[in-house]
């Protein structure tokens, strides 16, 4: 870096300008709480089999402790099915959870939105509308707070809601479904004797996320192989293709989850069925995707079966974190200056199949969702080699899907 320039042309305005519009994102929200010592936290769990097993009950209220990454508590607050995503609103009155289900209307999943009491946490249901599609996967809510973006896996749809001044959930305003390809059946990039076939059948929108700046929004849709971008309408809620409408992935390499640098220039990728993480430069102007650079997610020689699941930038953008199911570990990865990765290794889940996981407000842990153990597991991360060691604190919970801090 010279003259206050990047590498790639932009100026240090530039980099925290996106920092802080990250810093927005939901699973961000309660980090200046942190120094009390004390945070909230929600799971989110399966109430009926999914992908596993099922002995959740709905949503969890727990009590983090920031000194030793303990969770304890472990309340049921609200009795709601399966829901697999919950996010907060920026307001810290309401939460949001996704109902991974195919019941709800004509073959529809749905979203629940609930008012958060400031004492308690206790959670009261406000109102339940449809997901416009089956099986919801992901949900996030856009920078203003005014609209939920979910993500329907089963139905291969992505719907904007909009979010009304008392919380509850409108009828969709915006209903896409894409249908131009599908991948092939096993990864182009999978590992030597690779079964992890997900679904290339019919469109599986997977994940539903604004870019930092709102003026986009980015879908992944695991059969068709490809990122979606839209323009995003922060007054209609419409979404509308970009100049360039998506970008592809090697065929059959299944796109799951993805995480924007805090810089906004910078995007990378975890493939579910190819076991990589892909990174990408970010044009915050047109939405544009290109791609930079490409690595396993398992250790050199790794031959089988394994699904990538979660992945998770550092508030600093320096480590890279991405979970691997059947494999259970989390891997590693340095972020250079020029946004390239690097490898570092894989630290065990200590548990079953790491469905999710995420880095508390402080930064100092990652907690990971263990689903077909029962548990979430807390390592602590050092921040200046970006490595995870094991605590030692599990918190029982049943099938868990997703932590999220307030």
């Amino acid at each position: 870096m010279t003259d206050g320039i990047l590498k790639h042309g932009w100026t240090r305005r530039d980099f925290f300008k996106g920092a802080a519009a990250v810093a927005l994102l939901p699973e961000f929200v309660g980090a200046e709480t942190a120094s009390g010592g004390k945070l909230r936290a929600y799971a989110g769990t399966y109430t009926s089999a999914v992908d596993g097993g099922a002995n959740g009950e709905g949503i969890y209220l727990f009590e983090f402790d920031t000194r030793t990454g303990a969770l304890s508590g472990g309340k049921l607050v609200a009795k709601t099915p399966n829901p697999s995503w919950i996010v907060i609103h920026p307001s810290k009155k309401y939460l949001y959870a996704i109902n991974e289900i195919t019941n709800y209307a004509d073959g529809s999943g749905s979203v629940s939105a609930f008012a958060m009491d400031e004492a308690s946490g206790e959670l009261t249901l406000i109102n339940t509308v449809s997901s416009e599609g089956a099986g919801p996967a992901h949900m996030s809510l856009e920078r203003t707070g005014k609209f939920a973006l979910v993500a329907n896996y089963a139905g291969g749809t992505i719907a904007v809601l909009p979010i009304e001044a008392d919380g509850s959930l409108g009828a969709a305003v915006d209903v896409h479904r894409d249908t131009d390809s599908l991948g092939k059946k096993l990864a182009t990039d999978a590992p030597r004797g690779s079964f992890a076939i997900s679904g290339h059948d019919k469109p599986h929108a997977h994940m539903i996320l604004p870019d930092p700046t709102n003026k986009f929004v980015l879908a992944t849709d695991l059969a068709q192989d490809r990122i979606y971008v839209y323009r995003f309408d922060a007054t209609t809620g419409k979404l509308t293709a970009a100049e360039t409408p998506f970008a592809s992935l090697a065929s059959g390499n299944g796109p799951r989850h993805f995480a924007f640098h805090p810089n906004g220039h910078w995007l990378y990728l975890l493939e579910e069925e190819a076991s990589v993480v892909a990174f990408y430069h970010f044009d915050p102007e047109t939405g544009e995707l290109k791609w930079q650079q490409q690595l396993s997610m398992l250790p050199p020689g790794f031959a089988g079966t394994s699904f990538g699941s979660e992945i998770v930038i550092s508030p600093d953008g320096k480590f890279l974190y991405a979970a691997n199911r059947l494999h259970d570990t989390i891997a590693m990865f340095a972020v250079g200056a020029d946004g390239r990765m690097r490898k570092m290794g894989e630290t065990p889940t200590s548990g079953d199949y790491p469905r999710h996981c995420g880095i508390d407000p402080t930064g100092n842990f990652l907690l990971v969702c263990n689903q077909k153990s029962d548990a979430i597991v807390t390592f602590r991360r050092n921040k200046v080699t970006g490595l995870l060691t094991a605590t030692g604190e599990y918190a029982a919970v049943g099938t868990p899907g997703i932590l999220v801090f307030v």
